[in-house]
């Protein structure tokens, strides 16, 4: 098929459309060689004719086919597991609860509280920062930014309660953000501004993918891609979370006009509050991070920063203090990491991506021949131990690869049997709670889920030394647990 710019803005692509998929069409997936006439595959190119190819367009298709079939068991299920967890805490524990059970008073807990836990804050409850870790600390951004891409997860008075009360900041805003492909507000952020000491910063936090969310998971298993001109090939499913508008694509600021009929695009509003916040004092600078699916869009913002010219964006870049990663997934080819290593040389930005033990995330999509997905910038993969080397890329780069299962499933026993001792180690708050045990445990099924948890990567953050902030580092140990 001849190259053609049918999507208005690429025209390079290859997009999968599940809706679109019939029951023969699945097995058919296997055993064409022409997908790109089929139509569930809308593609600028023809197809590899190469089966491991086929094999994972297959399984993508299968998994978004299932995740839109459960969709809304999945979420009734994450709100009844929600409303338990918080029940128990409300009522301080199990005995509390009982207790006010037969008392008849028994507190409901309301979603939308100042003390109200997703399931990813349930995992992790902590919420104060580490006061070993002060400003000009190397890793005090670090440490910062983990913290917000967890609080992320909450709902805004939640938030708002941590930012203001615990950590003494300025509060700025949370922020439901619409996807136009989906055609709803799926994507979330929050804003606050540190201005403890002498420094200004404005901490802008992603957040990732929440347990129960279907269309979130689809977004993360979607192996469709666009290619951007002189910026290389990008994982659809995180530009259209980030912003990306059909057959538009991302146009310059100027033209994107808010009538205020839906909730704003993500990119375009963070751009805009950050213009203003900056303006305001000529010494503020910025940091973005987000976890998982919430660091693929960080990392994605400044490239589009990047794409669009103009002095508004080369303010943005000139400010931008660092971008900080926690278990991000790839989201572009070669040529998008060698753009972008190029635009973080010319504009000094600083960029590091967190890779935790076994955690599966940062190992899809699969970086092999049958796909282009691939990682760049500079990797700080720290062990069980939380020792930590920089390295071009983790150890056993793609999820279950044969020769790291079985290292990794000894690693989970190995983590498992650490949740118990590490209190006794390091004090009460690197605790871990019952239920991130019990998710431990299931880590020695599916090795690298308990790892992708907040967890262990606040406590990397912690334990992890500062000297690999500096410029020319190499392995450095921590403190071993």
């Amino acid at each position: 098929m001849a190259a053609a710019c049918d999507k208005g803005f690429s025209c390079n692509y290859m997009l999968l459309e599940p809706k679109d998929v019939g029951f023969f069409d699945l097995f058919h997936i296997l055993f064409s060689n022409n997908l790109e006439r089929r139509r569930f595959v809308d593609s600028s190119e023809e197809t590899e004719d190469d089966f491991q190819r086929r094999w994972l367009i297959f399984l993508s298709i299968v998994v978004q086919k299932l995740l839109q079939f459960v969709a809304k068991p999945m979420a009734a299920i994450g709100w009844g597991i929600e409303m338990c967890l918080n029940l128990v805490s409300s009522n301080q524990n199990l005995v509390g609860l009982l207790l006010n059970l037969l008392r008849g008073n028994v507190i409901i807990p309301d979603k939308s509280s100042r003390t109200f836990l997703s399931f990813i804050g349930n995992l992790d409850k902590r919420v104060e920062l580490d006061e070993s870790i002060k400003p000009g600390d190397g890793k005090y951004n670090a440490a910062l930014s983990m913290m917000a891409s967890k609080i992320s997860y909450e709902n805004t008075f939640y938030i708002q309660t941590v930012v203001q009360d615990h950590w003494k900041m300025e509060f700025l805003g949370s922020y439901d953000f619409w996807n136009d492909y989906q055609e709803k507000a799926t994507t979330q952020a929050c804003m606050f501004r540190d201005r403890s000491g002498d420094h200004d910063t404005i901490v802008v936090a992603f957040r990732g993918t929440e347990p129960f969310d279907a269309d979130a998971w689809c977004s993360d298993f979607d192996i469709s891609w666009y290619q951007l001109e002189g910026v290389g090939k990008i994982h659809s499913g995180f530009m259209k979370a980030l912003g990306l508008q059909k057959n538009v694509g991302w146009p310059e600021p100027e033209q994107i006009k808010e009538d205020g009929s839906r909730p704003a695009l993500a990119y375009y509003a963070i751009r805009d509050m950050l213009k203003k916040l900056l303006l305001e004092n000529d010494k503020a600078k910025f940091i973005i991070t987000g976890h998982s699916l919430g660091g693929a869009l960080a990392i994605l913002f400044p490239a589009v920063l990047t794409f669009h010219k103009g002095k508004d964006s080369d303010l943005l870049l000139e400010r931008l203090e660092g971008v900080y990663t926690f278990g991000q997934p790839r989201v572009g080819d070669k040529a998008f990491g060698e753009y972008m290593e190029k635009k973080m040389i010319e504009h000094k930005i600083r960029y590091f991506r967190f890779v935790y033990g076994s955690d599966m995330v940062p190992r899809l999509p699969y970086d092999d021949k049958a796909l282009m997905f691939k990682h760049f910038g500079t990797c700080l993969y720290y062990n069980r131990n939380y020792e930590v080397q920089v390295v071009p890329e983790e150890p056993n780069k793609n999820y279950f690869f044969p020769t790291g299962t079985i290292p990794m499933i000894m690693n989970a026993f190995g983590e498992l049997a650490r949740s118990f001792t590490i209190p006794n180690k390091l004090g009460s708050n690197y605790n871990e709670g019952p239920l991130f045990k019990l998710f431990r445990l299931m880590g020695l099924l599916l090795p690298g889920a308990p790892a992708h948890c907040p967890q262990d990567y606040v406590n990397a953050t912690r334990l992890g030394s500062s000297h690999v902030f500096l410029p020319h580092t190499n392995s450095v140990k921590s403190k071993s647990i």
